[in-house]
């Protein structure tokens, strides 16, 4: 490597484990090489902090478009983590504690000059289905709460709801509820453990049939381009992993508007790369743990997200 040759961080899950055909992390990676970044590797478990120095023992990185061999390792890397120049925070959830504690090193290593995206502290603070009670304006009609008679009146006023555990992902224990469904209590005692845990609950949207749009923000501002996720034929749920199908849009005007509103809030909390969920007219979801979506729409648009994400990291490496 030469002395002056940048370098790029990622945390990440497993790389042998991924689709490279889908993988909106290798899709920044591969842009990163390209654009002159040398790629360091970690994994949680190579990051650790030793008298209060937050570090990482890591490994050099090459990747390429191979789907057969996406990505090779080369010699050891071991170090402070503000030595690199940026760092890619792309671990999939779950959200859990060791996740938190993940994010307290990296926030350790941002204090001391580190480029962290998405911001840790964000990371931590910004929880997909609850950041939406931020711009009531974008969002349906919603409610949080563990309880079960809350939950019973708000699907009374109206009719059709969907039902969502808070820590959730890729569609997992989504419910659509009618009023007068014979399992709605059963529904509302196992997301709300009895009253033990925060549920959300969202006006039903009709236009689900017309897709659960994925909005990419960078730096606050959205590509020309979203990924339409269809559902699949008896499914209420727009998600890739539960069958959906991927179909490129343009952005309407309202979908403009909705990350307008969002975009430039997440861009000041250090938010770099976010994906909002929208549905018909409104805003469902707001993703900046590790967002997807960017090899669906440059495959149907060659837009090229991540070196759009690429280019706006080198901004404000240089600003």
């Amino acid at each position: 490597m030469s002395s002056s040759q940048r370098q790029l961080g990622v945390v990440m899950d497993p790389i042998a484990e991924i689709n490279p055909k889908k993988d909106s992390t290798l899709a920044m990676l591969l842009a990163a090489e390209e654009r002159g970044f040398e790629v360091v590797y970690f994994e949680q478990k190579d990051l650790l902090v030793a008298e209060g120095h937050p570090k990482g023992h890591g490994r050099c990185l090459s990747v390429n478009r191979s789907l057969d061999a996406w990505f090779e390792f080369g010699d050891p890397w071991s170090g402070p983590l503000e030595s690199l120049d940026v760092l890619l925070m792309r671990k999939d959830p779950p959200f859990d504690m060791e996740f938190i504690y993940t994010t307290y090193i990296l926030e350790l290593a941002e204090q001391r000059g580190l480029k962290v995206v998405n911001s840790p502290s964000s990371l931590r603070e910004i929880n997909e289905k609850v950041y939406t009670a931020w711009f009531p304006q974008c969002a349906p009609e919603s409610l949080i709460t563990r309880s079960a008679e809350a939950l019973r009146e708000f699907l009374a006023v109206h009719g059709k709801a969907v039902f969502k555990p808070l820590d959730g992902m890729g569609g997992r224990s989504i419910f659509v509820v009618e009023q007068g469904d014979v399992n709605t209590n059963v529904v509302i005692e196992t997301l709300t453990d009895y009253g033990g845990r925060y549920t959300m609950c969202q006006r039903f949207i009709p236009e689900i049939n017309e897709g659960d749009k994925r909005i990419l923000l960078i730096d606050g501002k959205p590509v020309n381009y979203a990924l339409a996720r269809i559902p699949a034929p008896g499914e209420s749920r727009g998600n890739l992993v539960m069958g959906a199908a991927g179909e490129g849009r343009e952005l309407t005007e309202r979908d403009r508007w909705i990350a307008n509103e969002v975009g430039p809030i997440l861009a000041k909390r250090g938010v770099l790369f976010a994906g909002l969920d929208v549905i018909g007219d409104y805003l469902t979801e707001i993703n900046v743990t590790s967002p997807t979506g960017i090899k669906e729409i440059d495959a149907q648009f060659g837009v090229n997200a991540a070196e759009l994400l690429i280019a706006a990291i080198e901004t404000q490496l240089s600003g």
